[in-house]
């Protein structure tokens, strides 16, 4: 079952700054459970409530349209190397974009790019920890750079005309149909 604890402590904090990748979870109450990948580069601790990360423009926007539809999200990290450990958070989520005023106060926690897409914010109701037995052990190489030499290759007006068409094709809504709040910011 694992240990559960209402806020991340100082252990929680320095595991999570040495992870590689976390998985964030989420669903509407209908439709497809979506889990997505994402590099540890864009997760920041802002307190022991709040966990946030910054988030690319892609292929799909599937994590904003659950927590517009229902508000739940999961980060979870897990260990891959000689000590197991998993590490759950559970909570509400919030998408944050560029006009909004929490967008300022979130910001700061992240390296600048032109791929941000919206910032999620996870405000924590409980962590849990387990064993992590299960979990193989595998080697960390690099992270990947292909958001880096696209932002190098493109001027500042090309890149952001890039997401923009990327995020109308792609992130207006998921691909059960729901709504992922990109609209108005997307037809300016």
């Amino acid at each position: 079952m694992g240990d559960f604890f209402n806020e991340l402590n100082s252990g929680h904090i320095e595991f999570i700054k040495k992870q590689h990748i976390f998985f964030t979870a989420t669903s509407a109450q209908s439709g497809r459970i979506n889990v997505s990948p994402k590099g540890v580069e864009s997760l920041a601790c802002v307190d022991n409530n709040t966990i946030a990360y910054l988030d690319r423009t892609g292929r799909g926007n599937e994590t904003a349209a659950h927590i517009l539809a229902d508000g739940r999200l999961t980060i979870m990290l897990c260990s891959f190397d000689e000590k197991p450990l998993i590490l759950r958070c559970y909570g509400q989520g919030r998408v944050l974009h560029r006009d909004e005023d929490e967008w300022k106060k979130y910001a700061p926690y992240f390296e600048p790019t032109g791929w941000a897409r919206q910032i999620i914010a996870l405000n924590i109701e409980s962590v849990q920890t387990s064993c992590g037995y299960g979990v193989p052990l595998f080697e960390f190489k690099q992270e990947r750079d292909v958001y880096k030499k696209q932002e190098d290759s493109l001027s500042k007006t090309d890149l952001e005309k890039k997401r923009k068409k990327l995020e109308i094709k792609y992130n207006l809504t998921s691909i059960d149909g729901l709504p992922t709040g990109l609209e108005t910011e997307s037809e300016e």
